[in-house]
């Protein structure tokens, strides 16, 4: 087919042609006297990307469901206790892996559509006043339903019940994306992974931990050993790694890191909502459709997931997309397969780039026997977009 795919689905996401360079390199030792240069020159924009000074960040040659997998490991014992709630499929994986690893999951089941209920959550911190909860699982921005939870929330519960239990965050598709403060939040391990915010290939996951996270290594029971973050340490402690390292992605992860700086992390932040706004107007004013996410509380700036009317398969809809217009939507996952589709617009992108997700999606429910206007998505988007402020990042200078 002529043409580009147009991507729009919530990671991998597009690459920026300066990271594609960056990545095209030869390749070097890993244990050559000068590699401690490269990693050394990656921490402090990790830092500032997850908004830490206290934090210690790993990268892992893994997507970021191996950090879930290093954040329990290093931290926890069979049969310990974790409260977590399920909203969404990975929020469910999570929940899985800890019952996988022999945790006792204290579960909240909520209506997919909604996020982490904060109101539950005191509930129950507020009554284990023996404190037998090591740990609170957080989905800060809910992929497979366009969903995105108060984590400054889930913070001032613990809080407010004085509970001492660690906050663990899944920010894999807010990091970068949406406002995340791992100091301010006290949060105890944040996990993320390079195919989202990030603007890089899959296969970097990225773990950010706290001092009190990182002493509990050395009692945690349960069995680690690839991501153990004691071999982590005593070969990051020079530069080095324990395994070989993925080199072309170290070089694209400090261009992203410039690239993030040049335009700011705030301003990166607002980006995203704008373009969500935009994204929003589309559905509603346009097509007169709604999102999974049941009320503007929930709704992510990162991936708009649109539900279907009765009887519409959005499988059809993602297919008619590729194949006759060769744009890639997001398919609805598990409760919410088939219902809808979702447009992913995070990373590297702008209006008129959104515009393309937006008509192809419309074509193709047009095709599918949907009735919406011709044009009404693009219109509404753009009407939004031109009628308010964009914030620096998409301005040319």
């Amino acid at each position: 087919m002529a043409g580009r795919n147009f991507l729009f689905v919530p990671g991998p996401t597009n690459v920026p042609d300066r990271i594609n360079r960056s990545m095209i390199i030869s390749m070097e030792d890993h244990r050559s006297p000068i590699f401690p240069r490269l990693y050394e020159s990656i921490l402090p924009g990790l830092k500032k990307l997850f908004r830490t000074t206290t934090g210690t960040p790993f990268i892992f040659p893994s997507s970021g469901s191996g950090c879930w997998e290093a954040a329990i490991t290093n931290t926890l014992s069979p049969g310990d206790k974790v409260l977590a709630s399920r909203f969404g499929q990975f929020s469910h994986l999570w929940i899985e892996m800890c019952k996988n690893h022999g945790l006792e999951v204290i579960e909240i089941d909520c209506e997919w559509g909604t996020g982490v209920p904060l109101e539950k959550y005191s509930e129950i911190l507020s009554k284990d006043t023996s404190h037998g909860i090591k740990a609170v699982l957080a989905c800060q921005n809910e992929t497979a339903t366009g969903v995105t939870s108060d984590i400054s929330g889930v913070r001032k519960v613990l809080d407010d019940a004085n509970h001492p239990s660690l906050l663990f965050v899944d920010s894999v598709s807010a990091l970068g994306s949406v406002d995340f403060r791992f100091d301010d939040w006290k949060v105890d391990m944040c996990v993320t992974g390079s195919q989202k915010g990030l603007m890089l290939p899959a296969g970097l996951g990225i773990l950010c931990v706290s001092s009190k996270a990182l002493e509990l290594r050395k009692q945690a029971g349960l069995k680690r050993d690839y991501f153990d973050l004691d071999q982590m340490l005593n070969a990051n402690s020079t530069g080095y790694f324990p395994y070989t390292p993925a080199l072309p992605l170290f070089y694209g992860l400090k261009e992203a890191l410039t690239v993030i700086e040049e335009e700011g992390l705030d301003n990166i932040i607002a980006r995203h909502h704008y373009l969500a706004e935009g994204a929003r107007a589309a559905v509603f004013n346009g097509w007169g459709l709604k999102l999974c996410a049941k009320e503007p509380k929930w709704y992510s700036d990162t991936v708009t997931a649109v539900m279907l009317p009765e009887g519409i398969s959005g499988a059809d809809i993602i297919s008619q997309a590729f194949k006759r217009y060769n744009v890639s939507l997001g398919a609805g996952l598990s409760k919410v397969a088939g219902k809808l589709f979702r447009i992913g617009h995070l990373g590297d992108m702008n209006e008129v780039h959104l515009c393309a997700g937006i008509s192809g999606a419309e074509m193709s429910m047009l095709d599918n026997g949907v009735k919406v206007k011709p044009g009404s998505g693009v219109a509404a988007a753009s009407e939004y977009w031109r009628n308010n402020t964009p914030p620096p990042g998409l301005l040319v200078r």
